[in-house]
């Protein structure tokens, strides 16, 4: 992992649209099944949206029916922070850039193999790079 960002809360306002501030810096949500990564089929990799940190690849992307984008596992543990959550009454795992401290969604125990793990993301708090944009790039 990279060095850490920190940013005022006016820098963040600066670099962010409103809904990623409210997101990635005020813990916030979008609505479900609203968000432009939901139904992504490309190849790529997610990206932090605060900081561009690599958090997520499309091979491990799945459809968890949960309205947002689900991953069964990060590209690495060491770039996601963990936090308890008990903001709504119940006790969840919140996901956290460990590069930003960017919120970006949470981790529940009940996805696919081979980790039984759900990574349940917020679209607004990713970037995705696609992999043929890049490759398409590489050969100009």
């Amino acid at each position: 992992m990279k060095e850490k960002i920190k940013k005022s809360e006016e820098e963040w306002r600066e670099a962010l649209t409103e809904e990623e501030f409210y997101v990635l810096r005020k813990k916030g949500t979008e609505v479900a099944f609203t968000g432009k990564y939901l139904d992504n089929k490309k190849e790529g990799i997610y990206l932090c949206a605060g900081c561009g940190a690599e958090l997520f690849s499309s091979k491990t992307k799945y459809d968890s029916g949960s309205g947002w984008p689900s991953f069964w596992e990060p590209i690495s543990r060491e770039n996601l922070d963990t936090k308890i959550d008990k903001s709504l009454g119940t006790v969840r795992i919140e996901l956290l850039c460990s590069r930003c401290g960017g919120h970006l969604g949470h981790v529940f125990t009940d996805g696919p193999k081979p980790t039984g793990e759900r990574y349940c993301i917020n679209s607004v708090s990713l970037k995705f790079k696609d992999k043929a944009k890049k490759a398409k790039q590489d050969k100009e």
